[in-house]
């Protein structure tokens, strides 16, 4: 009877812990105890591992055994120590040799039988093991798919204890997986369901919506019931250019410490589309908890956040999402330390410009203006200010709607759209800027500059719209992305004003 250490890891947030799960068996009084900062559902592991090791036909012996899981300062959760923790107790019985594991990531539930049962956070694991300069992972055989998608790691996947104690053991052989393989996800092979070409008029809308995605600003749109608003919002992630292989795995990471990947398709290559409903709470949208796990915003990330029926949600709710569209990202703070969760998505939102949605109808409004006045008032002018677009969608027309020949498609659109961010790479290309929008104030003099009769344009602009410093920001850096649509190197006056145009909205529904 001996002492061993076997490696696995835990989940902090999106951040990872390797953690010693280190078994020692001496004599004594005969108990199964576990230390080091353990949740009740880890606690629970002594029951699982001594039943699914003498279901698997190992008889333990009547000895003290004490499990230890270091750091003792970080708290342990889950079910995914029952395997390491199993291992550990085994390689101190002598069932394998200790140095077998060594330089060897363990992670796995098990079941009373001693089976091996998947786990979530697989990704952002195998990637802290690749870091820590690890080269193996034994998994759960569900998420070896998963842990696959790393490149440089040589990933084994287990269906039960006993097969895991043979391999180390020497008695049987695990075929290893090589981390790196790309395999085609559902998102690739999927039919398109929805385009652009379904939408009938909205010219000015889906214009909008285009110059949103090329510079990747945010959107408001204001119009009547039924005019189309939130089915062009749907359809706003086809336009978006497709990600690229690291934002793919960002994004899977992500989705993968929800538990919420495909095991058989578990790489994500598409973009993100998160519709949010107006009774959403503060911790789901940012994330959060006791021990905070990533909410709507960075489940966007990399996609569109979209939220219908604006002025439905609760103030304190729109107002906590100020400092992570600024800062593309979110920080909590609780006792047990910062967490920070990233948030760089498009945000696109809808509402009604009053209660029964007709305004400025006055032939088919029913509402009186404070009505009017407090359903807007719930947009506050800091949120206002950090949406660079906003855009009136008329109701449609008969004739528009029985129009047969087909509309312009999401391809066409996303072919414009790329081209237009493939110049702001190259532009910013020594830069950390992807796209216009993350232009910072002192980078605007130098990528935004303006000529004489734009700049006198732009003044008289600010005077009589009343703009503050943020929103006259704004209109630089959507103006920036028009003229890139326009393949122009400089903001030109016709730019500038359409830019503009997507600021009198203030003026005409909040008289601001």
């Amino acid at each position: 009877m001996s002492f061993s250490t076997v490696l696995s890891a835990a989940i902090q947030g999106l951040h990872v812990e390797l953690i010693h799960v280190e078994a020692d068996i001496s004599n004594g009084l005969p108990m199964f105890h576990m230390v080091g900062y353990l949740s009740s559902e880890v606690k629970e592991a002594s029951e699982r591992v001594r039943t699914a090791i003498r279901n698997s036909g190992i008889q333990m012996p009547a000895k003290k055994m004490v499990v230890n899981l270091a750091p003792a300062t970080v708290r342990k959760k889950g079910a995914s120590f029952d395997l390491p923790i199993a291992l550990a107790v085994l390689a101190s019985m002598g069932r394998f040799p200790g140095e077998r594991i060594k330089d060897t990531l363990v992670v796995g539930e098990l079941g009373l039988d001693g089976s091996v049962k998947e786990v979530s956070g697989i990704l952002p694991v195998v990637m802290q093991a690749r870091e820590e300069g690890f080269n193996r992972c034994i998994l759960p055989r569900q998420n070896v798919r998963e842990g696959a998608l790393v490149k440089g790691m040589q990933i084994l996947g287990v269906g039960h204890l006993l097969e895991a104690c043979c391999y180390l053991n020497g008695e049987q052989e695990i075929p290893i997986v090589a981390g790196g393989r790309r395999e085609a996800s559902l998102e690739e092979s999927r039919e398109v369901l929805v385009d652009f070409s379904d939408i009938h008029g909205q010219e000015a809308v889906k214009r909008a919506a285009e110059v949103a995605v090329a510079g990747g600003h945010n959107l408001l749109m204001v119009g009547a019931p039924g005019s189309g608003k939130s089915m062009m919002a749907k359809r706003v992630p086809t336009i978006l250019p497709p990600p690229t292989l690291e934002e793919s795995i960002e994004i899977t990471k992500i989705y993968s410490v929800l538990g919420m990947v495909d095991k058989e398709h578990p790489l994500i290559t598409g973009r993100p589309f998160r519709s949010v409903h107006h009774t959403v709470t503060k911790p789901a949208l940012i994330g959060g908890g006791m021990f905070p796990v990533p909410g709507e915003i960075s489940l966007a990330h990399g996609g569109v956040l979209f939220l219908d029926e604006l002025a439905e949600f609760q103030k304190p709710v729109l107002e906590v999402l100020r400092q992570p569209l600024e800062e593309r990202m979110i920080r909590i703070t609780r006792s047990q330390g910062n967490f920070v969760f990233p948030a760089n998505f498009i945000l696109i939102c809808a509402m009604n410009p009053c209660p029964c949605g007709n305004y400025p109808d006055y032939g088919r409004c029913t509402c009186t203006q404070p009505q009017i006045q407090q359903y807007l008032g719930k947009i506050s002018q800091p949120f206002l200010d950090r949406i660079d677009i906003c855009v009136e969608a008329p109701r449609i027309q008969y004739e528009e709607l029985a129009r047969e020949e087909r509309q312009e498609g999401s391809a066409a659109i996303r072919d414009r759209v790329c081209a237009a961010r493939a110049i702001q790479q190259k532009r910013y290309k020594e830069r950390k800027i992807l796209v216009n929008s993350m232009l910072e104030v002192r980078e605007l003099k130098e990528f935004c500059q303006l000529g004489r009769k734009e700049e006198l344009l732009m003044r008289k602009a600010f005077v009589s719209l009343g703009l503050t410093a943020r929103s006259y920001h704004k209109i630089l850096k959507v103006a920036r992305t028009i003229a890139d649509l326009d393949t122009s190197e400089k903001i030109r006056e016709h730019h500038l004003k359409e830019a503009i145009g997507y600021r009198t909205m203030d003026k005409k529904y909040w008289g601001r």
